[in-house]
């Protein structure tokens, strides 16, 4: 598929629990960035990993996107009603060899080293019960990133045979994301800089399942006191109702965008938000 000429963006959340402050910096820094180039920026569920979704958490973040301010474009995706389109991808990839069956446990694959090897490519493994691999024959070791400039990847992290099926029969993170990005058309994706490193294995998907790639603009982590990412985790503190407006601005703070001028509403301050990302990051 190839991308639209048109600007298209994307928030694409984990339904694991409510938005806290650092959901809402990535929220807001793709919102701007949509805005800023006059796009649609689209929302996404990613509850592809059903066992970590927690009931009516879903519900939640998109009244807390609602409750800010942060409007998106179209219906929702959610990604546990997409498992048709994964198998689909998944089965073209098998089709054109670049797959294998694996039945390594982490434990043995921790006990032999920090990185998968391809100790199964050869092994010729059967289905049942097994995993299926990505045999990553010309990985993806840097990038150009809008925001931080050129990226280099660990060689050995970005040249692992990566999963795309796992053993308890869930597509995994790296299939689903690349399957609906392309699917949606996606130009541009914001996000943070904690999944800097996987951009490696979805731009060596994207090869292959894609005539274009999207452009990439990681923005800093929210830190606790401790130094730790903020976190679902590490119990961070959800979105207060209360306190939307001040929230809206320390995230745009946070994100450099320190001289707003009053605003009465969130509209407006969204508004002068939008302004002040084209004049830091687009011009």
């Amino acid at each position: 598929m190839a991308a639209s000429s048109a600007y298209r963006g994307r928030f694409a959340p984990t339904p694991s629990g409510p938005l806290h402050f650092g959901s809402l910096v990535a929220a807001v820094a793709s919102y701007l960035d949509a805005r800023a180039h006059g796009g649609e920026w689209l929302l996404r569920i990613e509850d592809v990993d059903k066992p970590r979704a927690l009931p009516g958490a879903a519900q939640t973040i998109l009244q807390q996107l609602h409750d800010h301010g942060l409007q998106w474009h179209g219906e929702v995706i959610y990604q546990s009603q997409r498992d048709t389109t994964y198998a689909a991808a998944l089965h073209t990839l098998q089709q054109r060899g670049l797959t294998y069956y694996c039945s390594c446990t982490r434990k043995q694959i921790k006990a032999r080293g920090p990185y998968y090897t391809g100790y199964c490519r050869d092994k010729k493994r059967r289905a049942e019960g097994n995993a299926v691999r990505f045999r990553n024959e010309h990985p993806c070791t840097e990038f150009q990133d809008r925001i931080l400039g050129k990226v280099q990847l660990a060689s050995d992290f970005a040249a692992e045979d990566f999963v795309l099926f796992r053993r308890d029969q869930l597509y995994t993170y790296q299939l689903a994301v690349v399957v609906d990005d392309i699917a949606q058309g996606i130009t541009d994706i914001v996000r943070g800089a904690d999944l800097l490193t996987p951009t490696s294995w979805q731009l060596t998907l994207w090869s292959e399942l894609a005539t274009y790639q999207p452009r990439f603009a990681h923005v800093p982590l929210a830190l606790d006191q401790n130094g730790n990412k903020l976190s679902k985790q590490n119990h961070a503190p959800a979105l207060s109702a209360e306190h939307v407006h001040q929230q809206l601005r320390d995230a745009c703070a946070f994100l450099g965008l320190t001289e707003l001028p009053k605003a009465a509403n969130t509209a407006q301050l969204l508004s002068a938000a939008t302004a002040a990302w084209h004049a830091k990051y687009l011009s």
